[in-house]
């Protein structure tokens, strides 16, 4: 531990920590455009200017470490200058087009401007007017808006390392763009949205799809049908002033209804259909002598990376659907059977916290598999959040009600597939089941529920020892894929039976597409950080804990459609609506 002053005040705090975040320790809020908790300080902005006792020039807070003894000015009125001059010479570079921006209110340019009270252009208007990069039909980048602090090019590189992203030029010139300028539909982009998620501005957002959906409610020839993921429910909220994690699935199904959705289902549903697919797969390969790692294919980011990077692992992956998918393909099959509605009349629109879902839709012959477009259309929680604005809808002031039948009814396994370690833990819960015929005493695996990137256990099931890996984010995927490499080529046992794989940092509650929250004490929206991972996890999971039927199998619903419909888990049906194929695709080098 180290002594300081900061501002007059003592702090004491651990070796090597920075100015910035020392400052934090003792509620001084130094100003900041370019950093962000997830990742390396790049010191690019400028904004956190402070002064040290016995230094000549002033330095950045953010990337300085607190010395023992340091005594700092983080404001007077010569800093103050600085900052502003410094803001004002970035809004030189960037358009005035606040009012018909995606992130207006949300934008850490914009807040630091209203901060500094800067009412008018200090310098000449520089903005390039480059066209905008809407290629991949999932995220958006405006390369005007861009202010050059680097962070999804971190993300893009450091911790995701796809490398999609990049500087271009130097100087004024500069901009983000993948390398060799083309469009970044043609460059190794997975379309995971954590660029968007850590970007301060409307440089990168996601491609707004609210329109269509719009228009599509208002045909009264469809019958428009809508699904929610897990993780939207416990982040949805923080666009409306709740706290990051409270559960709102109740009062999210009522704004959707509100909206104008003819029927709500949930896409827990087909997570617990995922389980039985998914763990019947397992449980076949395990005691089969089948290829194994299997590992687990929820996350099209993920699927995208694998065709791309890594098609040597195709036969490891499992063809089962992610489960917006499968409510989609069962709801234009096995609903619209039931119900007597012509399918081509159905429209199914889901509601994601990932920007990679609108790719999913359309990746594969396999999506279509209902004989129509299994998801019409995929908004984001951010889009959702919006169209809920549109409409005047109070969501603070709504009642909870219920999802329909049979498509809504879920188990607690299902609701933790939205955080790291959730798929897998819910896949064991099954799979324990299917080998021994009982159920397991404790269905929680406190060992897989951290923030670790790579989380490893064992788990004995009948004496049959299981070993799994839980990763979150590619670069550590990649590692633990490295691992299994290895021990094939050396003739070694295998570390892994059961891989689960989220290309999202913390998984699917910190997806691309979900709001940017407010991080701890910090007043401007900075993305998603780990405490808000954790938040909107221990939402998902205090939930499965206080449901009644926590496994899958367990599911009546699901039952019911094997019952009727399906047959049972792998059957030649199943496998024609619930299951796809994958294709290597081209291959980048980063």
């Amino acid at each position: 531990m180290i002594k300081a002053i900061i501002d007059n005040l003592e702090v004491e705090v651990e070796k090597g920590i920075t100015i910035l975040n020392a400052a934090r320790k003792v509620n001084i809020e130094i100003p900041t455009l370019c950093h962000h908790p997830d990742l390396p300080s790049t010191a690019s902005c400028g904004v956190c200017v402070v002064k040290v006792a016995g230094r000549p020039n002033m330095i950045r807070a953010c990337c300085t470490p607190l010395e023992e003894g340091m005594n700092v000015t983080t404001f007077d009125p010569e800093i103050i200058a600085v900052r502003r001059t410094v803001i004002e010479l970035i809004l030189s570079d960037h358009p005035d087009e606040c009012l018909t921006c995606i992130r207006s209110g949300r934008c850490e340019l914009q807040d630091l401007a209203d901060e500094f009270g800067i009412r008018e252009a200090a310098f000449d208007n520089l903005v390039a007017h480059l066209p905008c990069d809407d290629s991949t039909k999932t995220i958006v980048i405006n390369p005007d808006k861009c202010i050059s602090c680097g962070r999804c090019i971190e993300v893009c590189q450091g911790t995701q390392n796809v490398w999609a992203l990049s500087f271009l030029n130097r100087g004024l010139p500069t901009r983000i763009a993948p390398a060799g300028d083309i469009d970044l539909a043609d460059s190794p982009c997975i379309r995971c949205g954590q660029c968007s998620a850590h970007c301060p501005t409307g440089a990168i957002t996601e491609y707004d799809e609210t329109e269509k959906v719009w228009n599509l409610l208002m045909d009264k020839d469809k019958h428009c049908i809508v699904q929610i993921a897990p993780a939207v429910r416990v982040a949805i909220g923080e666009d409306f002033g709740y706290e990051p994690g409270t559960n709102l699935t109740g009062k999210t199904y009522t704004a959707l209804k509100r909206l104008g959705f003819d029927t709500v289902f949930d896409t827990n549903y087909g997570a617990d259909v995922t389980i039985m697919e998914e763990g019947s797969e397992f449980v076949d390969r395990f005691t089969n002598d089948g290829v194994l790692p299997l590992i687990t294919s929820c996350c099209p980011s993920w699927t995208d990376f694998m065709e791309k990077f890594h098609s040597d692992m195709i036969p490891n992956f499992s063809s089962c659907k992610s489960p917006h998918a499968i409510v989609g393909a069962l709801t234009k099959t096995y609903y619209a059977e039931k119900m007597g509605i012509d399918p081509s009349k159905i429209v199914m629109v889901s509601i994601m916290p990932c920007t990679s879902k609108k790719y999913e839709i359309i990746r594969s012959k396999e999506m279509y598999s209902s004989g129509f477009q299994d998801v019409d259309v995929t908004l984001t929680t951010r889009e959702l959040s919006r169209m809920i604005k549109q409409a005047g809808i109070k969501f603070r002031h709504l009642e909870d009600t219920e999802a329909d039948s049979p498509l809504g009814e879920y188990t607690g396994a299902a609701t933790i597939f939205g955080a790291t370690g959730g798929v897998m833990e819910a896949a064991l819960r099954s799979a324990a089941f299917l080998i021994t015929g009982n159920e397991l005493e404790n269905p929680e695996f406190k060992e897989i529920q951290s923030l670790e990137g790579i989380k490893e256990m064992e788990v004995d099931v009948a004496g049959n020892i299981v070993r799994i890996a839980v990763a979150h984010g590619t670069k550590n995927v990649e590692d633990v894929l490295n691992k299994v490499r290895t021990a094939k080529e050396n003739g070694e046992p295998l570390p892994y039976h059961f891989i689960e794989v989220m290309a999202c940092p913390g998984g699917c509650v910190a997806g691309g597409g979900q709001p940017r929250a407010l991080a701890g004490n910090m007043p401007r929206p900075r993305g998603i950080t780990d405490d808000i991972r954790r938040k909107r996890s221990e939402g998902l999971r205090s939930e499965d804990r206080d449901t009644e039927i926590r496994q899958s199998h367990n599911n009546p619903s699901v039952k019911k459609l094997y019952e009727e419909f399906l047959s049972h888990p792998l059957s030649e049906k199943s496998h024609k609506l619930l299951h796809t194929k994958y294709t290597p695709r081209q291959t980048y080098k980063r």
